[in-house]
């Protein structure tokens, strides 16, 4: 008899996002004409900048031609691209990554889980909570963890709680961990780390021998040249880091897909003799044999997100949804609530008014404001009585949504 994979039985009943879209069919459904805007899920909404909606045109006649079509390309994604991310997004901040410690994916999502198939399952594994869900249930699903507790916690992850008290940038943890998930600007609180901070994790990582994989996936958000795009950019971190990014949120490629992982050549694990191996070699055999490439066409548009034009599109872009934080932001502070991040990244983090619950007041916001966040309780214990703000949307749709939301305190 066929036997699945019973870890993925230890799961919660539902991931945060299917959950929220059953609610809002089940309010549809008796609310068919109830104008809904969703500023849940970090979805991006505004057109594909024309650069690289150009490129991507002009690979797709190319793939027309005999003489300039191409099949399979190369798994870690073609070193005109690759040497692009390198120079641009790494050399020109003072890091060194060469470009063949780029590897082009289809996600960070994906790379964020699939890395883990290098891993074995005895690593101490640190999270911060409230935390990324994927973060988790990937480790759940590959056999690290235990079962989850009445709380939601699952025995053998370290649950590092990022408060208020604490800036939502968490305290370096006493014990000694192996895997340190990091993000920043971080998803769901939109705090950033400033580099004293990312120089602890590094000086602790080095110090315990620990690996911290670095989710940088809202780095274009960041406008202060005081505060670190990379994680390379702390002296030492190439001997104790992965860094993820990916175009989807700075280029608007929710739906087309690409993505990168920096794996520097210099990292190292222990294998169960004592000896050191190259991360760097494990990862390349795991996508040589797992993963075909992201598409030559899709290259091509994140490419030319690296063109002059390319450059101040993305900006453009950025700016548009970081305007749209500063609305909500104030609109919400305005309102009486107190509000978190939005000034480095598209998250607003809020604290539920009146003790509410998070799912409570995700209710009230859909029932009363026709509105639609995130329960922060679905992103860990440590979320519950705080909701997300997602500032990826119209601008006349955030306008709208901050009006009924405002409108909603002031009547009560």
């Amino acid at each position: 008899m066929v036997r699945i994979n019973e870890n993925y039985l230890k799961l919660k009943a539902g991931y945060l996002f299917p959950e929220i879209a059953r609610r809002v069919k089940a309010f549809t459904d008796v609310n068919p004409d109830a104008p809904i805007i969703k500023l849940g899920i970090g979805d991006v909404t505004e057109p594909l900048p024309a650069a690289c909606r150009e490129a991507m045109q002009q690979a797709i006649v190319e793939l027309g031609d005999r003489s300039t079509f191409r099949g399979y390309g190369p798994e870690q994604g073609y070193a005109w691209l690759r040497e692009k991310i390198a120079r641009y997004d790494f050399q020109m901040r003072g890091c060194e990554i060469d470009a063949s410690e780029v590897f082009v994916s289809d996600g960070s999502k994906c790379d964020t889980g699939n890395i883990l198939d290098i891993f074995g399952k005895d690593n101490a594994i640190a999270v911060f909570d409230p935390v990324y869900p994927v973060y988790v249930d990937t480790n759940v699903m590959a056999g690290h963890t235990g079962i989850a507790d009445e709380g939601g916690k699952y025995g053998g992850l370290i649950y590092i709680p990022i408060t208020a008290e604490n800036d939502f940038t968490a305290t370096i943890p006493e014990r000694k961990v192996d895997l340190i998930y990091l993000c920043f600007p971080n998803n769901p609180t939109g705090a950033v780390a400033t580099k004293e901070h990312l120089r602890a994790w590094v000086d602790y990582a080095r110090t315990n021998d620990a690996l911290i994989l670095f989710d940088s996936a809202y780095e274009a958000f960041i406008s202060d040249d005081s505060l670190p795009h990379s994680i390379y950019e702390i002296p030492g971190a190439r001997h104790c880091a992965i860094e993820f990014r990916s175009f989807s949120k700075n280029a608007g490629f929710t739906g087309v897909r690409c993505a990168y992982a920096i794996v520097p050549k210099s990292l190292k694990a222990k294998v169960s003799d004592g000896t050191d191996v190259k991360i760097w070699a494990l990862w390349n055999r795991r996508q040589s044999t797992k993963f075909n490439g992201v598409s030559y066409v899709v290259q091509r548009g994140a490419e030319a997100a690296y063109s002059e034009a390319g450059r101040q599109q993305i900006q453009a872009l950025v700016g548009f949804y970081l305007e749209n934080a500063r609305i909500v932001r104030e609109q919400l502070a305005a309102a009486g609530l107190s509000v978190y991040g939005g000034v480095h990244a598209p998250y607003i983090w809020i604290k539920t008014p009146d003790g509410m619950t998070s799912w409570d007041f995700f209710d009230k916001l859909l029932n009363k404001a026709y509105v639609v966040g995130t329960p922060g309780s679905g992103f860990g214990a440590a979320g519950e009585g705080y909701f997300r703000i997602s500032a990826f949307n119209s601008r006349e749709n955030v306008e709208t949504a901050m009006q009924r939301v405002t409108e909603m305190f002031r009547v009560g």
